[in-house]
């Protein structure tokens, strides 16, 4: 049995490692830390979990465990890695983006298994992609492969969770109810993770990935909407992406446009590839909490600990 510490345990990404983790067959979650909640039971914050565990946050860290979790966030997970014990030979999974990049990833490795599955397995530091990268990559991995990718632009929305469970003034119900807006064009920050994985598969590649983010008024989930100037007919197109995703248990290569509730509650990446005149046409859904975070985190440890990959992973979506 593999034993758990999560680290950071009161936000959304958290309570979905919890909520899987209780369910899986070969872990055991030994402590969820919170500063700022601990001494409460976990189910005062994760009140979908009442009835499914009696877990109550701490605040210290017990570092006999075989991995931990780190769902802080973004900049503290380099400060308390740096503080760990080296007496702790376990593993880490890190959901945080201090790790992403390879300037600063110090040993740990880029956690898309669609990209670095066997890299994954021989490692004992992952750096979880983040949700966007992981549904924008999903439509352009096969074509990096290809040597096939030139200018790319994404327009991607997501649901209110990917902001986090802190309230703000674009994630409060009053503003976001019934809106959308742009943010961060350009100039978002999973774009550097992005640009590093394509010049891994094609290291060639030079040209714009442009990206447009967009907030959406639904809680959960991601469409990524891709587009390349292509010479690739549509079938042989799509053929490269059922070539490049065969063996990956969660990736899906459909035939119509897919719908982000197709995803919503899964770990399922879906990805549908259209020729219109000269343009490839790429559209991709994952849920934000899960494969964008904390079910491709599981992913992650199945691989490190030689399990099979969809452990604790069969969830299913929400038609309605």
């Amino acid at each position: 049995m593999i034993k758990v510490g999560i680290i950071g345990g009161a936000g959304y990404t958290a309570g979905e490692l919890i909520r899987i983790l209780l369910n899986h067959s070969q872990a055991e979650i030994a402590f969820v830390q919170s500063t700022s909640q601990a001494g409460l039971p976990v189910t005062d914050i994760h009140r979908d979990l009442i009835g499914e565990t009696t877990l109550v946050f701490v605040d210290e860290v017990n570092y006999s465990v075989d991995v931990l979790f780190l769902c802080m966030g973004h900049g503290r997970s380099r400060s308390f890695v740096e503080a760990i014990p080296a007496s702790f030979n376990g593993k880490i999974i890190d959901l945080s983006n201090d790790y992403r990049l390879k300037d600063s990833a110090e040993g740990f490795i880029y956690g898309l298994p669609e990209l670095n599955h066997e890299l994954i397995k021989q490692s004992d530091k992952i750096a979880n992609p983040g949700c966007f990268a992981t549904a924008i990559q999903i439509a352009l991995l096969p074509l990096a492969d290809a040597e096939q990718l030139n200018e790319v632009h994404i327009h991607a929305i997501t649901g209110s969770t990917g902001a986090g469970q802190a309230c703000s003034s674009t994630t409060h119900f009053s503003w976001r109810n019934n809106n959308a807006s742009v943010y961060k064009s350009f100039e978002h920050q999973h774009l550097g993770e992005i640009g590093e994985s394509m010049l891994q598969l094609q290291p060639d590649f030079s040209e714009d990935i442009n990206f447009v983010p967009i907030r959406g008024n639904y809680p959960r989930g991601i469409l990524a909407s891709v587009y390349i100037e292509s010479e690739l007919s549509e079938e042989a197109a799509k053929s490269l992406f059922e070539i490049f995703y065969q063996g990956h248990p969660f990736t899906f290569v459909v035939n119509e446009n897919p719908d982000v509730k197709q995803v919503v509650n899964t770990n399922k990446a879906l990805v549908s590839v259209k020729k219109y005149g000269t343009k490839l046409h790429i559209v991709s859904v994952i849920d934000n909490l899960l494969k964008g975070a904390s079910g491709q985190a599981v992913q992650n440890m199945n691989l490190l600990f030689g399990l099979d990959e969809a452990e604790g992973l069969h969830l299913k979506s929400v038609a309605f």
